[in-house]
């Protein structure tokens, strides 16, 4: 829960805050960039939500992985609100109650009918384990990478899955019971695309040519309205991750962009792919 007493005075004015144990994520910046901001390395409300944006502020409440956002009120959470799905039919949800063992990393588990698969980890909690468990359990637990391995033994041991990790991050999940190395199709329409660069074992996860799941390698910007990559938080080398997404620009397409931290963003193979492509030119320059 949120603590008042720890409001950061950057706030502002008004029912909804940020306190001072926020780890500056950005979580809450990607999930309502419209309602949030950062001020002196920490999030920070920078409009207080109208009646109709409040559910902005209560997915990113939940979200938060310090429980930093509250209202001074303390307000009731208004119901469930992870698993959410992120369009309609899609069978792709976004699970909310990020980690603080992945500085907060977003995690998406995909409802399949060869079976579920969870994208990253979020905090094990019954909370989201029931209504998990609701969408019919868990079949496979995929890391992007190392980073963001948080409860996922948890979640592998609570609903009996495979767990994929690729080969070169497997010190970060010795548990795991499969390794990634090529390029690899898990499930029909499923598909595991090393990217090394932001760490070694890097993968991102292609679904049904248009759900593509990033881990850190790749991101949106709200700021510039353009794909981004993260030049200061690349752990292995920045000269491979331009190569690897290149050739994941050669190769593939998606419409959806969904990171573990970053902007998400729906639009449009084509689009999304020149600015694929215009991005490793930045890069390489």
């Amino acid at each position: 829960m949120a603590r008042v007493e720890l409001r950061n005075p950057a706030n502002e004015t008004g029912e909804w805050f940020v306190d001072t144990r926020c780890i500056d994520c950005g979580t809450c910046r990607e999930i309502a960039p419209e309602l949030f901001g950062e001020e002196d390395g920490l999030s920070v409300v920078r409009r207080q939500p109208d009646s109709h944006e409040d559910v902005g502020a209560w997915l990113a409440a939940q979200a938060c992985p310090t429980t930093s956002i509250g209202t001074v009120s303390r307000r009731s959470r208004p119901g469930r609100l992870y698993p959410r799905e992120i369009e309609a039919g899609s069978g792709v949800f976004d699970l909310g109650y990020c980690s603080p063992d992945s500085f907060g990393a977003s995690a998406w588990v995909v409802v399949r009918p060869e079976g579920n698969v969870l994208v990253d980890s979020p905090r094990f909690t019954e909370a989201l384990a029931g209504p998990i468990a609701e969408l019919g359990g868990l079949r496979h637990v995929v890391f992007t990478h190392r980073d963001d391995v948080a409860d996922g033994r948890r979640w592998a041991e609570r609903f009996g899955a495979r767990s994929w990790i690729h080969l070169h991050d497997r010190p970060a999940a010795r548990w795991a019971s499969d390794l990634l190395g090529d390029e690899q199709e898990l499930q029909p329409g499923f598909l595991a695309i090393p990217v090394p660069g932001h760490t070694k074992g890097s993968v991102v996860f292609l679904l049904d040519g248009r759900w593509l799941f990033t881990g850190d390698s790749l991101a949106w910007s709200h700021e510039r309205q353009d794909l981004t990559a993260f030049r200061g938080a690349c752990w292995y080398s920045w000269s491979e991750q331009s190569d690897s997404l290149a050739r994941l620009a050669e190769r593939h397409r998606f419409a959806a962009v969904l990171p573990g931290h970053g902007g998400r963003h729906i639009g449009e193979p084509g689009d999304l792919h020149d600015r694929l492509v215009r991005l490793v030119a930045r890069m390489r320059s």
